[in-house]
């Protein structure tokens, strides 16, 4: 049997029993049998297959790549990872993604729609409570929800809640939220990560400034681009919280994530230097999650800049990235090529379209039309959106040549990328989170007056379908109407989707999780200080 062989039959056998699908004898006699010793298969059993259960106690030191100093605790500006880590870990939402990819409920505990989906009402927990003891209110969830609604709102969430007409309370556990059309994605639309739930102030807007939530965890100490500590808020009405508290370390260099987590400076980290994976998956004490997402990579071009706004320079640079080339060089073949839209194979509604190539011959003809014999273009990217995101660039640099492209890699700074470079410059290296539906995503960046429309990009027939699309009921029609919108986005539109990637992070192999994790964010959907416990 192949040492590739034999980690791979480990690995079905340690899956086996973290899932209590085999016994421990079962297990012994499997791993002995793929050649394993007594005490080696023993050891194995004890630090990952056994089924533990979660125990209180420890504090959970977590390294986060992309944090800032400009970093907000207003949720209408959430970009950042550190941002949308920290909101999960002290601050709570109506709904959640679950760690098997579901819908679950955090602070509403039921929810039901009439039958044209233009009324939903939401029963919220009545024992909920803010960090300072204040019973959770619809009120609240009144106030939380329009701070992303209105003319005067700065909330980069207002798009996703653009057809609501009103939100009310019912009662004080409660909530209705009426919408102009029909809306059946709007439970999920709650897991967004602006969508936190606050305390309501006496004229109607919410206090978030104060840093109060209602999450797992309370802040202690913050500093912006530094860190955080945080300690169990012991009102918290969920199951779950087990650390008793969390010490957020941002740590933007991914060599200094990788130290921090071999030498055991922190308890895990949010985002693996995937140069060295291979080495840091075969350390005993160390466990990697390399989990397949929605999470995309995205290069939008300004549409109404020269010269991206020519759509034969777009196709041009589109033909020119040999994405298979990137996902094994880069990525070292943690994640999936992508096709220009941005819906990915584990989404709904993913359409079979035929993958675009890396075909330099037709990267040239498309500059012709353009009437170019050559194209000089600068991007920029920075490491702290993604390990190795300047290498990609370079890559995609090399690749671009052939077609008579020159691409210049610009290393932009890491603190302020979001604020100084995304939606500043004309091309840029973004990454983007999982989104749950075709719909929040396309609402949020694709949506011609969407406020996070990093392309400059403007279709109608893709508005009128995104429109039509959110109201209908009838599945096969929907279906047709997105696969219509990606390939628009494919072929119109102004952002290269090079690839979705992985997420892949560690952590210590005293630190344990469920059978599952969420593929919606990094860390279990950014709910590791939530879900998980120590050994």
């Amino acid at each position: 049997m192949s040492t590739t062989e034999l980690r791979e039959r480990l690995d079905r056998i340690v899956s086996a029993g973290r899932r209590s699908r085999i016994s421990r004898r079962d297990f012994m006699m499997q791993a002995t049998a793929a050649g394993l010793t007594l005490t080696a298969a023993s050891s194995l059993w004890s630090r990952n297959a056994a089924a533990d259960t979660p125990k209180r106690g420890g504090t959970y030191r977590l390294g986060l790549h992309d944090g800032n100093t400009g970093d907000s605790l207003d949720p209408g500006q959430y970009q950042a990872i550190s941002e949308i880590q920290m909101a999960h870990t002290f601050r709570s939402y109506l709904t959640e993604i679950t760690s098997d990819n579901g819908l679950g409920g955090d602070m509403a505990d039921a929810w039901s729609a009439s039958p044209d989906a233009k009324v939903w009402t939401f029963e919220l927990n009545p024992n909920a409570t803010f960090h300072d003891g204040r019973k959770f209110t619809a009120r609240d969830a009144v106030a939380s929800l329009n701070h992303h609604r209105g003319d005067d709102t700065t909330s980069a969430a207002k798009p996703l809640l653009a057809d609501v007409t009103d939100v009310r309370a019912d009662g004080d556990h409660t909530l209705v939220i009426e919408l102009s059309q029909g809306f059946a994605d709007l439970p999920w639309v709650m897991t967004d990560y602006h969508l936190t739930m606050l305390p309501a102030n006496n004229d109607g807007s919410i206090d978030w400034q104060s840093g109060i939530g209602a999450g797992p965890y309370r802040i202690v100490q913050n500093e912006p681009g530094v860190g955080a500590k945080l300690e169990r808020h012991e009102g918290w009405h969920r199951e779950g919280a087990y650390f008793d508290g969390v010490d957020i370390t941002i740590l933007n260099d991914p060599a200094a994530r990788q130290t921090a987590i071999i030498t055991g400076g922190v308890d895990a980290i949010s985002s693996v230097d995937l140069k060295t994976l291979a080495l840091l998956g075969r350390r005993p004490d160390v466990e990697v999650d390399n989990v397949p997402s929605g999470s995309a990579i995205t290069l939008p071009m300004f549409c109404d800049h020269p010269p991206f706004d020519n759509v034969d320079v777009r196709l041009a640079l589109k033909h020119a990235i040999n994405r298979e080339d990137i996902v094994e060089k880069v990525l070292f073949g943690t994640g999936t090529p992508g096709n220009d839209f941005h819906v990915s194979p584990n989404m709904p509604y993913w359409p079979d379209i035929e993958q675009r190539k890396y075909d330099p011959d037709r990267a040239r003809h498309h500059l012709k039309k353009a009437g170019m014999e050559s194209l000089r273009v600068e991007l920029s990217a920075a490491d702290s959106v993604l390990s190795g995101a300047v290498d990609m660039v370079v890559l995609y640099s090399e690749h671009a040549k052939q077609a008579g492209i020159e691409i210049v890699p610009v290393r932009e700074p890491a603190d302020g990328y979001w604020s100084n470079v995304w939606l500043k410059k004309p091309f840029v290296f973004v990454k983007w989170g999982a989104r749950p539906t075709p719909d929040n995503m396309f609402t949020l960046a694709y949506k011609a007056d969407a406020p996070w429309n990093e392309a400059h990009w403007k279709n109608d027939r893709f508005n009128e379908l995104l429109l039509q699309a959110k109201a209908e009921l009838d599945e096969a029609r929907r279906a047709e109407m997105y696969r219509e919108m990606c390939q628009i986005a494919r072929d119109d539109g102004g952002t290269i989707i090079p690839l979705f990637v992985n997420f892949v992070y560690a952590r210590r192999s005293n630190v344990r999780h469920g059978p599952s994790v969420a593929a919606s964010w990094e860390c279990d959907g950014a709910r590791s200080a939530h879900r998980w416990w120590f050994a």
